[in-house]
């Protein structure tokens, strides 16, 4: 089977990339493909299961019409502004039915350092599950078209299996890659960014200020969804904010299991910086940074385009709090009533009592007898659904499709990758069939409500690159 390439990306500046080829794995052999996602894309999923489609999906192939490439981009990373990051272990293969096709884990490219290019096998199932769950969940997200294991090993603090995903994306356009520019005083390639992605996102928009205002919405709207599911990011680097309002990058990424705003998983946040209160704060700082890359544009006169940035930025938390309250709204079961205090009280009422996020919110779609279990002292839970029975009739059948049954909790993520490293797949294909419908209660998989008994409870999760 030919595969369509376009190779949009490719035909920028070389400022924007370089190019670099993937690098062949011994023995490699499918993990997963993704059938609707290539159906989606034209691709046939058998074709992706063959010989020649493994060798492609494994790197070992360049499949003919496409133009590798790793992209340029930095990034402010906990803070700390890096002027060059770029794919250290990320290949752009191209662009199919106006989406990325990445392998990441496909070997070292000129931004690597002193990193392999590889990535072990943990990481490329977590982000398997998780965007796929993301997706189903129905929150904006790159998608996961495959997983590969590479039939090598790779050496992290011990040798661990090999794997290599291949990322589906609207692109892969970051505020870092703004700012690698910015960092250059290079506003011709900035303006070139700016086009491209007015163009390859298809906005209806014309300059620099009216796709900073996209990007706004976009990301206000994201983080609220996040929220919504207690979604954790766990390392919202300017590097890892999409332009396109995706999620991206889901490092150590988590669901939370029991309610708590302060909320961290990520090994490496030892401060919380990106804890789950947190999110909207830093959105608004990372779109800080984009206004600060993208001011050369918005006006000649720079006092001016500053003002416009401050006005535009100043909108994020109100533009936030509009979708966080329709979210939670709607979690409720009451789409009109919009009452903030209401919502408030039931997760100021959530993190008192240490109840399961995901499962008191489903529980209330339920019952209100099944909606007590969760907490221990019923009082204040009884008075809480008065208030909420006041506020009129809620919806049910909304709420059946807002809070979901599965989610991709971390104890089962890391049974997954335990399993999988023993060389078990079946875990892997249990849970990923029961996110592919997370709405749904099915039988035979009780299992995946629970949230995780005290000796599996997840305290820390890692980047694994």
């Amino acid at each position: 089977m030919k595969l369509n390439f376009q190779n949009t990306f490719a035909r920028l500046p070389e400022s924007f990339f370089k190019k670099t080829e993937p690098t062949p794995v011994i023995q490699p052999s499918i993990i997963a493909v993704n059938d609707g996602l290539a159906n989606e894309l034209g691709i046939d999923p058998d074709f992706l299961r063959s010989d020649q489609g493994l060798a492609i999906l494994a790197g070992n192939s360049i499949p003919e019409g496409a133009e590798p490439l790793a992209m340029a981009y930095a990034g402010h990373q906990f803070g700390g502004f890096s002027p060059q990051l770029g794919d250290g272990r990320a290949i752009l293969i191209g662009e199919i039915g106006g989406k990325d096709i990445q392998l990441k884990g496909a070997g070292p490219t000129p931004f690597s350092r002193r990193g392999d290019g590889r990535s072990a096998l943990g990481p490329v199932l977590r982000e398997y599950l998780v965007s796929e769950a993301m997706h189903a969940l129905g929150i904006p997200t790159t998608r996961a078209l495959a997983a590969v294991l590479s039939g090598e090993l790779v050496l992290r603090e011990q040798p661990e299996k090999g794997g290599i995903f291949t990322r589906v994306a609207s692109s892969h356009l970051r505020i870092g890659t703004a700012q690698y520019f910015a960092a250059r005083n290079d506003t011709e390639s900035l303006k070139d960014l700016v086009k491209y992605a007015i163009q390859r996102h298809n906005l209806q928009v014309s300059n620099a200020f009216e796709l900073f205002q996209d990007v706004i919405r976009k990301q206000a709207l994201l983080v609220a969804q996040w929220m919504g599911f207690g979604f954790i990011h766990g390392v919202m680097n300017t590097d890892n904010m999409s332009l396109s309002g995706e999620t991206i990058d889901y490092g150590p990424c988590a669901f939370m299991d029991r309610f708590n705003p302060t909320q961290k998983f990520s090994y490496i946040d030892q401060n919380g910086r990106y804890a789950y209160s947190n999110q909207p704060g830093i959105a608004q700082w990372n779109l800080t940074r984009l206004a600060e890359a993208l001011l050369p544009l918005f006006d000649e006169d720079q006092e001016k385009a500053v003002t416009m940035a401050k006005e535009e930025l100043e909108k994020f938390p109100s533009l936030f709090d509009k979708a966080h309250l329709e979210i939670f709204s709607k979690k409720i079961g009451l789409p009109q009533n919009n009452d903030p205090e209401l919502i408030r009280a039931l997760l100021d009422l959530m993190a008192s009592q240490k109840t399961d996020f995901t499962l008191t919110f489903r529980s209330l779609s339920n019952s209100p007898d099944s909606f007590l279990l969760n907490f221990e002292d019923e009082e204040p839970a009884q008075d809480w659904l008065a208030r909420w029975n006041a506020g009129g009739i809620p919806d049910t059948s909304l709420m059946k499709v807002i809070n979901p049954v599965y989610i991709p909790r971390n104890h089962r993520i890391e049974e997954v990758i335990e399993a999988a490293n023993r060389g078990n797949f079946n875990p892997f294909h249990e849970l990923h069939k029961a996110l592919q419908n997370p709405y749904n209660e099915r039988e035979g998989f009780e299992k995946l409500e629970q949230p995780p008994r005290p000796e599996e409870i997840v305290c820390n999760t890692f980047c694994g690159t």
